[in-house]
């Protein structure tokens, strides 16, 4: 779909932005550009749609050189969201979206349309459609500036750090809400990033760029945890990233313990003894009663939950994050399931590394 063929770039005193690069990226997925500041990823990036132009080599996309085609014209057949979403702050967010339809001669009211559709698309309230970017969190900027970019359903989403700015939380909402669309939609999409603990969720693939633009390793993130080619990627990676690497493995074989129980409104008559799940009216996790407390206001919420069918990182969290000792498993519905124990987490680990 976009492929690079010994592409650099320099800048005045020669010094590269990017180096020699060589590089295919997959129709259909979403292909991560991680590394340090000053690495050339977003250069890289933007030598696709010609907002920078290659010192030496060529890119491709679909098989033709991105250089004989007029700059504007390529720009339009590709979304770009970039770090601050650049929302035209005198356009409403329907105006905003319809940019790019109505610059392909699209009429208003139909590219106006379109603009109403995409904002349910992106998770957003058909009634934001009248206000101003100013009128928006952070977060909704960002969701506009995403449906914007795919507003003339581009086949290639460029996307320039765009969750950058946003607190975490809101971060890792977005983070879900783009693997969400991609699942529908199916784009080519080209993200760059500084966070290799963002490029572990969202890639298909990650290339890690070096300083002075080089390519260090290109490969799914799995590969890339578990296998860094060199000490430079090792050490971008971190030295935790075996433990980034138990979210591709499969907990499917972990055995559950058996819960004990309470209702939130049954606590006064709780029987004595050691940690105590606390549920609502439906069976979902509501906090621990701590051996030998009573009441509701004895009861200690937090850690994460561990949901069936998901990674081994997860139920070791779950576990180690937990008030009790033990983690909380759910089903798809949110129910308790059972008891999560790090210990036999962590054999399971070992009997699959020796598997």
């Amino acid at each position: 779909m976009v492929c690079f063929r010994n592409v650099s770039k320099l800048y005045p005193g020669g010094q590269p932005a990017v180096e020699n690069l060589t590089l295919d990226i997959d129709r259909g997925a979403i292909t991560v550009f991680v590394g340090p500041s000053g690495c050339g990823k977003t250069t890289s990036l933007r030598m696709i749609n010609r907002m920078v132009e290659p010192s030496a080599g060529t890119v491709l996309v679909d098989g033709t050189d991105v250089a004989r085609r007029p700059a504007a014209a390529l720009r339009r057949t590709m979304g770009y969201v970039m770090q601050s979403a650049g929302l035209l702050p005198h356009r409403t967010v329907l105006d905003n979206i319809a940019t790019v339809p109505r610059l392909n001669g699209v009429p208003k009211a139909q590219a106006r349309r379109r603009a109403r559709e995409l904002l349910d698309v992106v998770g957003l309230s058909g009634d934001l459609g009248g206000r101003y970017p100013a009128q928006l969190s952070g977060g909704q900027q960002q969701r506009v500036g995403v449906a914007r970019a795919l507003a003339a359903d581009p086949p290639i989403l460029l996307m320039d750090e765009p969750f950058s700015a946003v607190d975490p939380v809101v971060r890792a909402e977005l983070q879900q809400e783009l693997l969400r669309l991609q699942q529908d939609l199916a784009k080519t999409i080209v993200f760059v990033t500084h966070d290799i603990d963002e490029a572990v969720v969202l890639g298909d693939k990650v290339a890690v760029f070096a300083t002075g633009g080089r390519l260090a390793q290109f490969a799914p993130p799995a590969e890339i945890l578990r296998a860094p080619v060199d000490d430079f990627v090792a050490g971008f990676v971190g030295r935790d990233r075996g433990f980034r690497a138990l979210g591709f493995d499969s907990a499917d074989g972990l055995v559950l313990e058996p819960a004990r129980t309470a209702a939130a409104g049954s606590l006064a008559d709780a029987a004595p003894g050691g940690w105590l799940l606390v549920t609502d009216d439906a069976g979902r996790p509501a906090g621990w009663l701590p051996p030998g407390a009573r009441g509701h206001g004895a009861v200690v919420t937090g850690g994460s939950l561990f949901v069936l069918g998901s990674s081994l990182r997860q139920a070791l969290d779950s576990a180690l994050s937990s008030p009790s000792g033990k983690g909380v498993a759910v089903d798809a519905g949110g129910r308790v399931a059972g008891l999560v124990d790090a210990g036999t987490v962590l054999r399971l680990i070992r009997a699959d590394r020796h598997a």
